[in-house]
């Protein structure tokens, strides 16, 4: 549980120090009256409720696959019990279109959070404002290059901290709500309601800041398999929840007396002497959100790169004993990119807060309609209960969704332009890769009609080769082409095919299958999990059924390498993707150095493919 505060809980945690000042001061300004207070607040803990404890905690998070949530494990574990039916392809887009999303949420939670929890300073002493931006900077500039190191070290103390600042939150809430009890009253829906009735278009408009306050409840889901749905669900609902709803209250309880405190009513809750002790503390933990999210985009990016979305990038694991502890420099250096243009080109939190939350809310609709596949196409919920549930998530997520629209042209459009271009390119990556095999496969030869034709009559040299392929019933090119110049085949060809399997992880004695072809071939099939690395040295140094041990230092392998030549030709994709798509074919990582194969035992051989 304290591993679980420290790292699920940073995001939506520092929403008190943005949420409640953008509801009042935002796009749609709110007067600061009884009935706004009562009714924004109100609406706060409702939501809450709903979409984290009800949405995530109890329905959510028992759709896990294996252990692991988020949207492709969520998406895994859909496709894998509807198997190709005629939802496939929707199944598809709305996971690829949810974490296409979730790139936009990783580039504004460390903008705005860091950002935010700075500008306390102002607070402190208004001459400072002009060093806020230059410290922010500083700040993410440090958090993105320790990456490297990995946060095995620094994550043990994230629990201690986040837990502090959640109990700072609570005592500051406590303290302000000892002036003003009545706020206690927002508990009530009817708060709510009277605010929806009294000025429904306004009530509509602040929705889309009230929202501020659920942010980063989808990471309790994608978080999940680090801790486990007990303690996320128990960390939640006794110290979270509890200490975020009376800071809300205190804020709330605070303007009641002072309405010029929404200006800063998180920071102007202190006393004064302990206003720059809460600067610090508060940016402790917006660091600590970022970095959540930062690793988050790194094991997206991990589980796009397995289930064949995303090339192969150069990925470092930072931990000997913490498998998902990854660092992935391509995705630290564009995060970094992206998040520092958005500090400096929005320039404070109010205007970021404009850009923040339509992304996230996309997200949360998506898993909804995710989450109705299953409850209906594989858990077979009775049917009432079914439609009430997804229902009364669709009427939440869609009215927020809705709400958020309208802040597109003052910095809406920055996540969901992100979350386009990167659609794109995971979508190119997977129909290339389709298109790709297609076409190599027209060439290819079935192993059987091979081994008749070529093993019986072709010179043998000693020892074992090893032929990468994407089928492990067809010959690959590398081996045609071998044949073709070199005209000899070795006493032992492996032709090694990698399955990445729609779960997690897999059992090791599930890992490797061996088949005797004959004449000297093998079929190998290594099986992993979408979160796993692949190591081919660690698992065929396993063989012992292929007529003599495998012998790493005398093993040959061969590995094909493609140039793709888009042709416009061909049907397939538009030539721009077709383009794209061969860019990112050269620019991707060998196989060689993602599967660990040592360099001066490899072979490659080149091709050209037309697409």
């Amino acid at each position: 549980m304290l591993g679980a505060i420290g790292v699920v809980f940073g995001d939506i945690g520092t929403s008190p120090l943005y949420a409640l000042k953008e509801s009042f001061i935002g796009p749609h300004p709110l007067a600061v009256d009884r009935l706004h207070i009562f009714g924004v607040l109100s609406l706060i803990f409702w939501s809450l409720m709903l979409i984290v404890t009800v949405k995530y905690v109890l329905v959510a998070m028992r759709a896990h696959n294996r252990g692991e949530g988020g949207s492709f494990a969520l998406l895994a574990l859909v496709s894998r019990h509807l198997g190709q039916s005629r939802w496939s392809g929707t199944l598809v887009v709305l996971g690829v279109l949810a974490a296409s999303m979730f790139y936009g949420d990783a580039m504004l939670t460390p903008a705005i959070s860091v950002l935010s929890a700075v500008e306390g300073l102002t607070v402190v002493e208004a001459e400072l404002e002009p060093l806020v931006l230059p410290i922010a900077v500083a700040i993410l500039v440090a958090l993105f290059l320790i990456q490297a190191r990995g946060t095995a070290r620094v994550g043990a103390l994230f629990g201690p901290i986040v837990l502090v600042y959640l109990a700072t939150l609570a005592i500051l809430g406590v303290s302000n709500i000892a002036a003003h009890p009545e706020i206690l009253g927002i508990l009530s829906p009817y708060w709510a309601l009277e605010f929806f009735l009294y000025d429904t278009q306004l009530a509509f408009l602040a929705m889309g800041s009230v929202f501020l306050a659920v942010t980063g409840a989808e990471t309790l889901y994608a978080d999940m398999g680090h801790f486990g749905r007990k303690a996320v669900g128990l960390s939640w609902l006794s110290v979270a929840y509890p200490c975020l709803m009376l800071n809300y209250m205190g804020q709330g309880a605070l303007l009641l007396g002072t309405p010029e405190a929404v200006q800063n009513p998180f920071y102007l809750m202190a006393p004064e002497w302990a206003r720059l002790p809460l600067v610090f503390i508060s940016t402790a933990a917006t660091i600590i959100a970022s970095q959540a999210v930062i690793s988050g985009a790194f094991s997206v990016t991990h589980q796009a790169v397995q289930l064949g979305f995303l090339p192969r990038l150069r990925t470092l694991h930072t931990s000997e004993k913490a498998a998902g502890q990854i660092y992935i420099p391509a995705v630290n250096w564009g995060l970094l990119a992206m998040v520092l243009a958005l500090v400096l080109g929005f320039g404070e939190s109010t205007r970021l807060a404009s850009a923040y939350g339509i992304s996230v809310v996309g997200t949360m609709l998506i898993t909804t309609l995710m989450l109705g596949f299953l409850v209906f196409k594989v858990w077979h919920w009775n049917r009432w209960l079914a439609a009430g549930t997804i229902g009364l998530f669709l009427l939440v997520d869609g009215t927020y969704f809705a709400s958020n629209i309208t802040k597109i042209p003052d910095g809406g459009w920055f996540p969901l332009a992100v979350a386009s271009v990167l659609f794109t390119v995971l979508t190119t990556w997977a129909t290339g890769r389709r298109l790709m095999r297609a076409r190599l496969e027209e060439a290819s030869i079935p192993l059987p009609v091979f081994i008749k034709s070529a093993a019986a009559t072709t010179y043998r040299v000693r020892n074992t080769a090893v032929f990468m392929s994407a089928s492990p019933d067809s010959i690959p090119s590398a081996l045609l082409h071998n044949l073709k110049h070199n005209q000899v085949l070795h006493e032992r060809v492996l032709i090694l095919t990698v399955l990445v399997e729609e779960v997690p992880y897999i059992a090791l004695e599930n890992r490797l299958e061996v088949h005797d072809a004959g004449h000297g071939f093998y079929r190998v099939v290594l099986h992993y999990g979408f979160m796993e690395e692949v190591d081919i040295p660690r698992e065929l140094a396993m063989i012992d059924s292929i007529g003599a041990p495998f012998d790493m230092m005398t093993a040959s392998f061969f590995l094909g390498r493609q140039k793709l030549v888009a042709s416009p030709d061909k049907p397939g994709m538009p030539l721009w993707r077709e383009r794209l798509f061969a860019w990112m074919s050269k620019s991707s990582e060998s196989a060689m150095e993602s599967f660990k194969i040592p360099t001066n035992r490899v072979v490659e051989l080149g091709s050209q493919v037309q697409i």
